[in-house]
């Protein structure tokens, strides 16, 4: 059990219980709980870089240099959010579509956990209403196809308190036509029933996430791209690309990358190369 924070009773995760639920699909799997850290994604990097390659679950209660997509910052107040990062090793016969198989995981959990209509922004972010609610940032360790993947994700819970404010260059550096999007928060749509404590919402999520990345593994991208299509939030809609490019939406293609209607026909857009907003 992590320390709490100070002022604030302990928090009582479900250490054991996703414990023995993953342990039958990766048997040398531990969870650990922190108080703090600097990022989770970097401390498994850092173990990864050392030789440690085991599964792990890392929980930090509290990030204090949390990371994003593209370098942008990820801050996460005590109490407003839940931030983990899930390491293994794979060895999946293609790569593309890791972060949207992840993000369907997530979003079918949180949304039988809240009832709220979670979807998903192409290509590692999850939505609600208009808002951000969810970050995923894959980074692994090696070279070749078996390497140590480290998913990073951090999920707004609650609002933060109206004194709080992020460090300055929070938002990371975005082109000047491309603004951040608004954040949500699962409360925003949680019934008074569903609860959305970090600790709930990690033992809601965390086994189904595990046993849908050792899927990816065995049977891709495709096995997911159905349940994707019902979440895709930018399907039909105008999207401006951050090379200045604009077109219609018009879904992924069988290697998970985000088809374009421009001018010049359907492009083809892969994780990486850009960012996407929708302009409606």
């Amino acid at each position: 059990m992590a320390a709490p924070q100070s002022g604030s009773p302990p928090l009582r995760w479900p250490a054991e219980q996703i414990w023995q639920t993953v342990v039958p699909w990766l048997p040398d799997f531990s969870v650990e709980i922190l108080p703090e850290i600097d990022s989770s994604n970097t401390e498994l990097m850092r173990r990864a870089r050392a030789g440690r390659t085991e599964p792990v679950l890392l929980v930090a209660e509290h990030q204090s240099a949390g990371r994003g997509r593209m370098g942008r910052q990820w801050h996460s107040p005590p109490g407003s959010s839940l931030t983990f990062s899930l390491g293994l090793p794979l060895a999946p016969a293609d790569w593309s579509g890791l972060s949207l198989a992840v993000g369907v995981s997530l979003a079918e959990s949180l949304a039988q956990l809240s009832g709220a209509d979670v979807r998903i922004k192409w290509p590692n972010d999850l939505w609600l209403g208009s808002g951000k609610l969810a970050g995923i940032l894959i980074e692994t360790a090696g070279t070749g196809p078996s390497r140590f993947a480290v998913i990073g994700v951090g999920i707004n819970l609650n609002e933060p308190a109206a004194s709080w404010r992020p460090p300055s260059g929070a938002q990371g550096a975005l082109p000047a036509a491309m603004p951040a999007v608004a954040p949500a928060w699962l409360a925003q749509a949680a019934s008074a029933h569903a609860p959305v404590g970090a600790p709930q919402v990690l033992g809601a999520v965390a086994g189904a996430l595990v046993h849908d990345v050792l899927r990816f593994e065995r049977e891709g991208w495709a096995a997911f791209a159905p349940r994707f299509a019902p979440r895709d939030v930018l399907r039909g809609r105008t999207v401006q690309l951050s090379d200045g490019r604009s077109g219609l939406a018009c879904g992924l293609s069988a290697q998970a990358a985000l088809r374009v209607q421009t001018p010049r026909g359907i492009e083809e857009v892969h994780s990486g190369e850009v960012s996407v907003r929708p302009q409606d």
